[in-house]
């Protein structure tokens, strides 16, 4: 069963994982992550491949993915699956995460008229999707061990209880950071309106102690778990502060929500996840806000539909 908080289901059992891989040597380490977790959590780890924007599909696709699988189930004991279509769209991709628990992805840079209208790969995933998404940025280097620290950036909305659930779960030795940014862009507006320096430093002052006290909800409703559980807060753009408290900290992944948005809203706006995607240097979990749970129903529907899509491998 997977656990839940204010009735929603969380990330507390990985049953399936989905890794994307377009065989570049960037996505070497999205396999290794992902076989890593897959045995970590005893999980189902499933295969992909899904060629770079406007590029063609790779002929021989469906032998090399095969061969990632064999080699990555017998090297980590578990079990892998492959996905036999070799030309997938983005839809196609998005259906097949709706279908796992958590979906493990590359950070790709493309370049088109596509991507930068509509955001990158992962972020019209993001979008279309609705799950989780391990971004493994290449960065970081071939999976080693677990993840030893991890850094959560809430809001004090509802939603930041599913992203301390999501750390706990991906990270279950891990310790945890909770984090949070006091936006200063009212600070901005009440100079605008010429509020004296006195006015804003209590403003400021009556937001800190507003953090402090939601800070203090969030790590004491961890309960046995507080004894890993650490917080801090600081001022400035949300995004931009989350790295420099990741680099401060040294945590190696960074827990991110996103809220619901459109196509058009995160280019004219770009979301804190967006911004936080684009400049970190480690791995970043992104939970949507609205993220709707893999189901067994869901999985059997689709299995249905296309029963020779899904192939088992080892393990």
């Amino acid at each position: 069963m997977h656990a839940t908080i204010h009735g929603e289901r969380t990330l507390a059992d990985l049953d399936s994982i989905l890794a994307i891989t377009d065989f570049s040597a960037s996505t070497d380490a999205v396999l290794s992550r992902a076989a890593q977790l897959a045995a970590e959590h005893d999980a189902t780890l499933k295969l992909m491949y899904a060629a770079p924007g406007g590029d063609l599909p790779c002929p021989d696709a469906a032998c090399r993915l095969s061969h990632h699988a064999l080699q990555l189930g017998q090297r980590h004991a578990i079990s892998v699956r492959t996905v036999s279509r070799t030309s997938n769209t983005d839809e196609d991709v998005a259906s097949a995460a709706r279908c796992a628990d958590l979906v493990v992805a590359g950070l790709s840079r493309v370049r088109s008229v596509l991507s930068f209208l509509r955001g990158q790969p992962v972020e019209r995933l993001l979008r279309a999707a609705r799950r989780p998404v391990l971004v493994v940025n290449p960065e970081a280097g071939p999976a080693q061990a677990a993840y030893g620290r991890l850094l959560v950036a809430v809001d004090f909305s509802e939603a930041s209880h599913n992203l301390i659930a999501a750390a706990f779960a991906l990270g279950r030795s891990a310790q945890v950071e909770l984090f949070h940014a006091i936006s200063t862009a009212n600070e901005g507006k009440l100079r605008y309106a010429e509020v004296s320096d006195q006015a804003i430093k209590a403003y400021r002052q009556e937001c800190r102690r507003y953090a402090r006290d939601r800070m203090f909800r969030l790590t004491d409703s961890t309960d046995a778990r507080r004894n890993r559980v650490y917080s801090a807060i600081r001022h400035g753009d949300p995004a931009r502060q989350v790295i420099v408290q990741q680099e401060h900290s040294g945590a190696e992944l960074i827990v991110v929500g996103k809220h619901s948005a459109s196509a058009l809203s995160d280019f004219v706006f770009g979301s804190v996840a967006q911004r936080v995607l684009r400049r970190a240097s480690i791995d970043v979990l992104v939970v949507p806000h609205d993220f709707q749970p893999a189901t067994r129903a869901a999985a059997v529907r689709r299995l249905e539909q296309n029963p020779r899509a899904m192939r088992s491998l080892g393990g």
